[in-house]
């Protein structure tokens, strides 16, 4: 569908070239999606659009570019290289794109407070692109009118109250629809992406759409809807669109902790937690959610970008607050019990040596972000424990960058620990044997389980 005001449009949606701004877990399989050779699911005609890929890491441009990405999110048979028009990490190499689609990290400080410095940035050079744009325009009486779209997780009334007002400054134009050659159009569109989820893939996922007037509105919700099989729901404002992604995450995190809470109120009564929710899952309406560590980029973040816009309009939001409090004090809790055993167990608490199994935040997935398996790290190293950590699925290098640790992908031959902590599910501990579990623990040893996957046959520790 092409919208046409006087001699101003909107670009083709089936060949369009789509600039990705921000190469990491969101914005390197949506670039692959976009660029894939397919027909539309609006139309049905065939896409043909152009991606360039644009990341300020050179780093993880040279990584691409090699057929390497250090997500694990796309396969290096899907050819990372030839899905792009070009990778670059020089902006001015986007002037020939017509959307620019926002995919950069919005993390918290260590305050907990949102940390927009890359999306602010992110929206700087899309407006120095855009003032590039109409600066080299041959044709300026007939020309498409740009289209920006942000996917980055963020608070709502962040698109309309910082990023636009950034772009325009930066680039002379006006977020006024079709208006003059001087307009760009703006939306938002919520990523969904679930790291290291293989099942659920950007097609398969319905994606909440919004505009920021009538007729990008429709534009960018056909524009998904071309690629995404699962369907688009078209939200009637983009702070309505933001509003619904905070409140996805802030859902889980809030049931998460009443299951952590039980977890604490179970342990004081002496009944295993996963047996009391395997009990209570036989109702058909219970949901199945279980203790454990909430980190990540999403579950463990987007709550604390709801309670600072909340208490910047002078509400303080009590449940969410609560919950964030409950999930981020689990490691200490969690250490706390160890210590307990060990001290139930007449264990030396000086000679101790620890394994902890998996590092990332999520099980079969290598990314470290925001992990809280890094809390249990901090508080174990406190009473100077000797710790090994085992993850293979992390990049070791990126681990001892980040946080100064060193990580192997599997556990030394022979080796006995005082305690072993399962903190992330993976496949490969998954698939452990008992005997296997048996010889990791020193005799009177504790095995402590936080994922519920060890035998039950062992005497193991629980959350």
């Amino acid at each position: 569908m092409e919208f046409n005001t006087k001699n101003y449009f909107l670009p083709d949606i089936n060949n369009a070239t789509v600039a990705i701004i921000g190469l990491g877990y969101v914005g390197l399989p949506l670039a692959v999606e976009i660029a894939k050779k397919q027909k539309s699911h609006l139309s049905g005609e065939k896409l043909d659009r152009k991606v360039i890929g644009f990341d300020i890491n050179p780093k993880r441009i040279e990584e691409l570019k090699n057929g390497y990405d250090r997500t694990n999110e796309i396969s290096q048979s899907q050819n990372i290289s030839n899905v792009f028009e070009d990778l670059t990490n020089d902006f001015e190499k986007l002037i020939f794109a017509d959307i620019f689609i926002v995919t950069v990290p919005t993390p918290i400080d260590d305050a907990n407070k949102p940390d927009l410095g890359a999306l602010k940035n992110a929206s700087i050079t899309v407006g120095k692109i855009l003032k590039l744009k109409k600066e080299f325009e041959l044709d300026s009486k007939k020309r498409s009118i740009p289209i920006v779209i942000y996917e980055s997780t963020v608070y709502p009334g962040t698109t309309e109250e910082i990023c636009i007002p950034l772009i325009e400054k930066a680039s002379g134009l006006n977020c006024d629809g079709l208006k003059n050659s001087k307009s760009f159009c703006c939306g938002y569109s919520p990523e969904r992406i679930n790291p290291g989820d293989k099942e659920h893939t950007i097609r398969d996922i319905v994606k909440v759409t919004s505009g920021s007037n009538k007729e990008a509105s429709i534009w960018i919700n056909n524009f998904y809807r071309s690629i995404i099989s699962a369907g688009t729901y078209k939200a009637k404002s983009i702070k309505i669109a933001e509003a619904a992604k905070i409140i996805e995450n802030t859902q889980r995190d809030i049931n998460i902790a009443l299951v952590n809470e039980l977890a604490i109120i179970f342990k004081l009564l002496k009944i295993d937690t996963l047996d009391v929710l395997n009990a209570a899952s036989t109702k058909w309406n219970f949901l199945p959610f279980k203790p454990g560590l909430v980190g990540g980029h999403c579950i463990g973040v987007d709550p604390y970008y709801l309670t600072f816009k909340s208490q910047s309009l002078g509400y303080t939001p009590e449940v969410v607050l609560a919950g964030r409090k409950i999930n981020d004090g689990m490691a200490k809790w969690v250490v706390e019990q160890l210590i307990l055993e060990m001290v139930r167990k007449d264990i030396f608490i000086k000679s101790a040596n620890i394994l902890i199994l998996g590092f990332s935040f999520k099980e079969n997935c290598p990314d470290i972000r925001n992990t809280k398996v890094l809390d249990i790290v901090k508080r174990l190293s406190q009473y100077k424990f000797d710790i090994d950590i085992v993850d293979p699925w992390v990049d070791k290098n990126s681990v001892e960058k980040e946080y100064k640790l060193k990580v192997s992908d599997k556990v030394i031959k022979g080796k006995k620990y005082t305690a072993v902590i399962i903190s992330v599910a993976h496949n490969q501990f998954l698939s452990m044997t008992l005997n296997q579990w048996e010889d990791l623990i020193k005799k009177n040893g504790i095995l402590y389980d936080l994922k519920g996957l060890i035998p039950r046959k062992l005497d193991t520790l629980r959350i």
